[in-house]
């Protein structure tokens, strides 16, 4: 993961992004890369699955 941060409390997901971090563009290079999961991951003690892209326009 870059620049994502999860924690569980009871039955609250909390994510967490720093929006001043850019991690360069793109694949296709229209937008900057802000924080990803890269991909689906579990989210820590539990079943459910989580997939977060955060990203800017050029």
């Amino acid at each position: 993961m870059k620049n994502v941060q999860m924690a569980v409390d009871g039955n609250i997901l909390t994510i967490t992004v720093d929006l001043s971090k850019e991690f360069g563009p793109s694949s296709s290079g229209k937008t900057i890369i802000v924080a990803s999961t890269e991909g689906n991951v579990s989210i820590p003690d539990r079943e459910e699955k989580v997939g977060l892209n955060v990203y800017r326009k050029k």
